[in-house]
């Protein structure tokens, strides 16, 4: 009975020190308490919190040889000595959480120069250097021993790592892959493909490269694989990089089973990727969208698909340029001459952040009937905010027959009323269109609801 009244207390898995050592106030009541409490290492979950300012040496000889928990944010430290002092217990460490690392300050370096003996019980690791030292320290290839067959969850951010590629082979065990690759750690997508083969177990994989990183390999366009390789649980994938990286590495890879996929593109003033929208269609829960979210920003257009076949799927395209006219010309480029399903897009969602689109200059008309003019099958459109009018008014230039172009399914324009009532819902160019297009014999309702 006092076991289970100290794992309520204790609540296993969690994650700031004062919880995970909560334990210890039990073992200070009296000795037979403390004889419990260590006598059920397992089932209370009992581990050690180390932080950059814990005093390893002197704590850790106090307590039993408990797993090791460290965590913390180096630059807000003198000294990395702490932490050192915890990573010589290379076999009761569990994670490694450490960020902010400076490898201007060799921290980093005193930090990596710990960790080359192997970590066998270690499922958690994650290192990520400080923004303005991305790139400066190298991990050798004898990291971990060379081998984590642990590890569960592996992010590293912002340090080459020459060795990546054969240390993945070892993590057979890995759920959790995030990976922010600097200038001086390119991988090629047939060598990351290799490594993705053998985690089988593998859920979440995130692959970042530097903007304007270059793509060494792809002045000659390669052949797909022949055969490729199925990562049977993956569920959910984003990459942030080249379009011609990503044709490379998913001409390669099969995920059945994936419900969520972002992507954001680098600048770039081309994008031919049909090998992206042949490896969606292969994939059930996203080659069926019903719904699309737009959601329109100074800096950045976001468009988010969601599928309801087998599951509720998620594809997010995002195009980081400067300018509205330039976002959506880039969309255009991307899904005009794919072989996207938007045909099953049924609801149309706009959404504009802030002021951005009442601050820019307007945008010309063709730009938003080149984008409108993609979604056919679509009955239901819902507008936010400012974008209301834009979309308005560029409607309103189609005018007379012309209107049916555009959105030719088109049944119901939802509006979201003004947070000021004072404000008018819906402007009259909206009201032309909605008009042109009953001349046709096409009936629009205009709806001002919350949704």
């Amino acid at each position: 009975m006092l076991l289970a009244i100290f794992n309520f207390y204790v609540v296993a898995n969690l994650r700031t020190k004062q919880e995970i050592e909560k334990w210890q106030s039990l073992v200070q009541v009296c000795r037979r308490w403390r004889s419990l409490v260590f006598g059920s290492p397992l089932h209370l979950n009992l581990r050690l919190f180390c932080t950059p300012v814990t005093p390893a040496r002197r704590t850790l000889d106090v307590w039993p040889d408990l797993p090791l928990l460290i965590n913390g944010n180096i630059s807000l430290a003198s000294s990395v000595d702490n932490i050192v002092a915890a990573l010589e217990h290379s076999n009761r460490i569990r994670e490694v959480d450490l960020w902010e690392v400076a490898g201007s300050s060799s921290q980093l370096e005193k930090v990596i120069a710990t960790m080359q003996v192997p970590f066998p019980k270690a499922t958690h690791l994650r290192l990520a250097a400080s923004i303005y030292d991305q790139g400066q320290q190298t991990v050798p290839d004898s990291f971990l021993g060379g081998s984590a067959p642990c590890l569960r969850y592996f992010l590293l951010d912002g340090i080459p790592f020459p060795g990546l590629s054969k240390f993945l082979l070892s993590t057979t065990h890995l759920v959790d892959l995030h990976l922010r690759i600097p200038q001086s750690g390119y991988i090629p997508p047939e060598e990351m493909v290799t490594c993705l083969s053998v985690l089988t177990s593998l859920d979440k994989f995130t692959l970042i490269f530097e903007p304007f990183q270059s793509h060494p390999d792809r002045e000659t366009q390669r052949s797909p694989l022949a055969t490729c390789s199925v990562l049977s649980v993956l569920s959910s994938l984003q990459f942030e990089g080249s379009s011609g990286y990503l044709e490379d590495l998913v001409a390669r890879i099969d995920a059945p089973r994936l419900y969520q996929f972002l992507i954001t593109f680098h600048y770039q003033t081309n994008f031919s990727i049909p090998q992206l929208f042949k490896f969606i269609s292969r994939i059930p829960t996203l080659k069926a969208p019903v719904e699309a979210h737009a959601v329109i920003e100074r800096y950045v257009t976001r468009v988010k698909f969601i599928s309801q076949t087998f599951g509720h799927g998620e594809f997010h395209v995002q195009i980081p340029c400067r300018g509205i006219a330039w976002q959506l010309s880039y969309l255009v480029q991307i899904f005009a001459s794919s072989s996207f399903p938007l045909f099953t897009v049924e609801n149309l969602y706009f959404e504009d952040q802030g002021s951005s689109l009442a601050m820019s200059s307007r945008v010309e008309s063709t730009r938003w009937w080149e984008f409108l003019r993609l979604f056919v099958a679509v009955k239901n459109i819902y507008l936010f905010k400012t974008i209301a009018f834009h979309i308005a008014y560029s409607l309103q230039a189609l005018g007379g027959g012309r209107s049916i172009e555009v959105l030719p399914a088109l049944q119901n324009i939802f509006l979201r009323p003004p947070s000021d009532p004072s404000r008018p819902v819906h402007c009259h160019a909206m009201e032309q269109f909605v008009a042109a297009r009953q001349l046709l014999g096409h009936s629009i309702t205009i709806t001002v609801s919350r949704w």
